[in-house]
């Protein structure tokens, strides 16, 4: 799946690659760690030509109450491709709600001899990323308060991710920047939509690990040092070699 995912160029470089205004200012983020619901850039069908601050898990419209929202939302970071029109916290969003979540890069971690080691995937050429995601507005009931909530979408991974995520041999939808006006069309047909939920090209992908800091409770992760390349010898064995070159 994908709970960890980061947007480390600052905000004048995305802005070169992407025309759009922004609605506010944002410091680079190097680990939005989805159980925590952070406020991230994302681009909606409805104001496609605005950058929007939405929270990570999505409320959906039905909620009853906050503490149902609360409960909730972390059952609804991610939205699988298979099941996203049929399942009741989704389904009302994918026709005609759907959103760019922007990152660079995301974490994953591969499961060996019984201990995790984290992995930070990024584009071979550290490019943005647009993921494929859903958004929702739901108002709380005695504050009338509004929410802007979305959820990621996943897929099927690839060979390079099948090896990293090798538990659940997930990854997100990575839409490439060919696809992201059409993904943001509104009237979009179901089978188009159904097209685009697909695993990227291995080669698109580059990854390293990183430090295991990254799945500390109470750990200040959102630094620079996070992604940097931490080294683990035991995964330097003949086993992991031929895993990842076979």
């Amino acid at each position: 799946m994908c709970y960890h995912y980061s947007l480390t160029k600052k905000q004048e470089q995305v802005m070169k690659l992407i025309a759009a205004e922004w609605e506010l200012p944002y410091e680079p983020v190097y680990h939005a760690n989805g159980f925590t619901f952070p406020t991230m850039p994302v681009i909606t069908s409805q104001e496609p030509g605005t950058v929007q601050a939405y929270n990570w898990g999505l409320i959906p419209h039905w909620t009853a109450s906050l503490a149902d929202a609360q409960k909730l939302r972390a059952q609804t970071l991610n939205a699988r491709n298979d099941t996203i029109f049929e399942k009741p916290a989704f389904r009302s969003y994918i026709p005609k709600r759907r959103c760019l979540v922007l990152a660079d890069g995301f974490f994953e971690w591969m499961e060996y001899q019984k201990k995790k080691y984290p992995h930070y995937v990024q584009a071979q050429d550290e490019g943005l990323f647009g993921f494929a995601g859903i958004y929702s507005h739901w108002t709380e009931p005695e504050t009338g308060e509004l929410f802007r909530t979305f959820a990621i979408i996943t897929t099927d991974a690839n060979p390079l991710m099948a090896r990293i995520h090798n538990t659940k041999q997930r990854m997100p939808v990575i839409l490439p920047p060919a696809a992201w006006t059409e993904w943001l069309q509104p009237e979009l047909p179901k089978e188009r939509i159904q097209e685009l939920l697909h695993p990227c090209p291995d080669a698109y992908l580059r990854a390293h690990t990183v430090d295991r800091s990254l799945g500390r409770p109470g750990a200040d992760t959102n630094h620079e040092d996070t992604v940097k390349h931490v080294a683990y010898p035991e995964l330097d064995s003949p086993e992991q070699f031929s895993l990842f070159h076979d």
